[in-house]
């Protein structure tokens, strides 16, 4: 193993001095790749911390950009890299944190096709993606190549941890075998997240590639820790590997990558919004339409804290998560425009009108989001 400067003894000294690492545990750290899949709320902690630590290489797999929204919770970001590739931005804060290890940025998504390259250049892969066709890609490269797969998610105020496929423990898929029906969760830019959730979870995962890295025995493979940070509780639950996993269990029928829609169906959303299409209203013909129809009614259906970071003045709140309430505010007669934030909750609740008889219905296509684009850019989007 490449040795310990003089200088990296001391940038890392306090660690060191840890009976637990010392200066064998610092070479391991100093010899070792770890992969981060998303540099986002969770890669951002875990890309300081790691790179803090002494990981020798760290590799940053991501393909968007930096938004105002960002940074909220993505820490490793600051104002000036609005507009930027994420893992150039990454690599830049990371090297002037510390010169002295190897970052390596790819500018893309991580797909059935290049997820086994990419990983198999990496002994440890930190999960920090926010969709399930990537968290089940993950797991199931990790799996066939014998990696250990550090878990964390978060959502609103909860987050999620644990290690998979490590130490003869569980996988991903032994804790949830099937990913949820499309367009059943919502996402964080609908749902929401504190910020400082992320860096909690994520901070923890860089815990865990440290121990794991450096030869800890207590590990979180086989255990689920689940963090409510509203009421600040911790619960731990044990996960047991099922002997009849697709892809860790006796008989495993999954050997190679699944493609994301052929899997996960994640382009669900895209085919509810081109059956909505036809019914589909443009900002433009929204405003004409709301000084010249008596009968029209608009309905938001986004949830009532996003109606106070901006609104269409006239609209008539019903929340999609209360959205059986709707029938007591339309009747046989109204022409019923639906909008939410861009147009998918819309589009799925237009789709349920239509389906009951209702014959005046459309959807405000782009949602608000399209309407402030045209209409009132003044309003802040989210």
């Amino acid at each position: 193993m490449k040795a310990l400067s003089r200088e990296e003894i001391e940038r890392y000294s306090r660690q060191i001095v840890l009976p637990e690492i010392g200066l064998k545990g610092q070479k391991r750290l100093k010899n070792s790749s770890v992969l981060l899949v998303g540099v986002g709320g969770l890669g951002s902690p875990q890309a300081l911390y790691l790179a803090a630590a002494g990981v020798g290489r760290i590799g940053l797999v991501d393909e968007d950009r930096v938004t105002l929204s960002n940074l909220q919770r993505q820490v490793i970001y600051d104002h000036d890299d609005i507009g930027c590739e994420k893992v150039r931005s990454a690599e830049k804060r990371l090297r002037k944190l510390n010169p002295t290890i190897e970052i390596l940025g790819y500018d893309t998504f991580l797909n059935s096709s290049n997820a086994l390259e990419i990983c198999s250049q990496y002994d440890i892969v930190l999960d920090g993606s926010d969709n399930f066709a990537t968290r089940y890609l993950v797991n199931d490269v990790c799996v066939m190549q014998g990696k250990p797969n550090i878990y964390g998610s978060v959502y609103r105020f909860h987050g999620q941890l644990s290690v998979f496929g490590f130490d003869d423990g569980p996988c991903y898929r032994c804790l949830y075998p099937y990913p949820p029906v499309p367009g059943e969760l919502e996402s964080c830019a609908v749902g929401g997240v504190l910020g400082v959730l992320p860096g909690l979870i994520g901070c923890l995962q860089a815990a865990e590639a440290i121990k794991l890295i450096t030869g800890q025995k207590a590990t979180m493979s086989g255990r689920l820790l689940l963090i409510d940070a509203l009421d600040m509780v911790f619960e731990e639950v044990t996960i047991e590997r099922d002997s009849n996993c697709p892809v860790c269990g006796e008989n495993p029928v999954i050997r190679h990558p699944v493609d994301y829609e052929e899997f996960c169906g994640i382009s669900m959303d895209e085919h509810i919004i081109a059956d909505a299409e036809p019914f589909g209203m443009s900002p433009e013909s929204l405003q004409k339409k709301l000084y010249s129809e008596k009968n029209l009614k608009l309905i938001d259906i986004r949830e009532p804290a996003e109606t106070m970071i901006c609104k269409i003045d006239g609209a008539i709140n019903v929340p999609y998560s209360r959205i059986e309430s709707l029938w007591t505010y339309i009747g046989p007669d109204d022409h019923v425009v639906l909008f939410c934030r861009a147009g998918i909750r819309s589009a799925r609740v237009l789709r349920l009108l239509i389906d009951r008889g209702f014959g005046q219905v459309n959807h405000l296509q782009g949602g608000i989001l399209a309407w402030i684009d045209a209409i009132d850019p003044d309003q802040p989007k989210y």
